[in-house]
C-alpha cells in the first residue's frame, strides 16, 4: 500500500489517509485480516502528526474498515469491502439538506436555523 499526502489539497491530511486506505482495500491491495502499521508507525512514516493519523482510524474503526485488537494492532475488517461503500458523511450531508430545505419552507432565515443547530450540537455534547 502506498500512501501519498498532499500538503497542498483542500481536502483534510485524516481524509486523505482515509480515502487512501479505503480505495487500497477496494483495489484489494489490503485484504480482510491485514495488519496497518502503528498510528506511531504510519505518522512517523508520512510525517504527520499522531492525532492525524489517530482520526482517520477512529473514522475507519466507525466504519467498519478497520477494527483494533488491542495490544495486537490494527487489522482490515472481514468485511471490509463492503463497508468502504458506506459513506457517513454523504449520508449526513442529505439528512442535513433535507431538514434544512425543511426549515426553509416553513420561513426560517439561515440564521436561526445555524442558531438551533448551534444549540442542538452544545446540547448533544452536554448531555451524551
Amino acid at each position: 500500500m502506498n500512501i501519498t499526502i498532499d500538503l497542498e489539497d483542500s481536502a483534510p491530511l485524516f481524509s486523505q489517509l482515509v480515502t487512501q486506505i479505503k480505495q487500497a482495500v477496494q483495489k484489494r491491495e489490503l485484504e480482510p485480516g491485514a495488519q496497518l502499521p502503528s498510528i506511531r508507525q504510519l505518522a512517523t512514516d508520512l510525517e504527520l502528526n499522531n492525532k492525524t493519523v489517530a482520526k482517520a482510524y477512529r473514522l475507519l474503526e466507525r466504519d467498519a474498515v478497520i477494527q483494533a485488537r488491542g495490544y495486537r494492532g490494527t487489522f482490515i475488517h472481514p468485511e471490509a469491502l463492503a463497508n468502504c461503500k458506506l459513506d457517513v458523511s454523504e449520508l449526513i450531508r442529505d439528512v442535513l439538506v433535507g431538514a434544512i430545505n425543511s426549515c426553509r419552507n416553513v420561513g426560517a432565515t439561515d440564521s436561526e436555523i445555524r442558531i438551533e443547530f448551534g444549540q442542538i450540537m452544545q446540547n448533544q455534547m452536554v448531555g451524551g
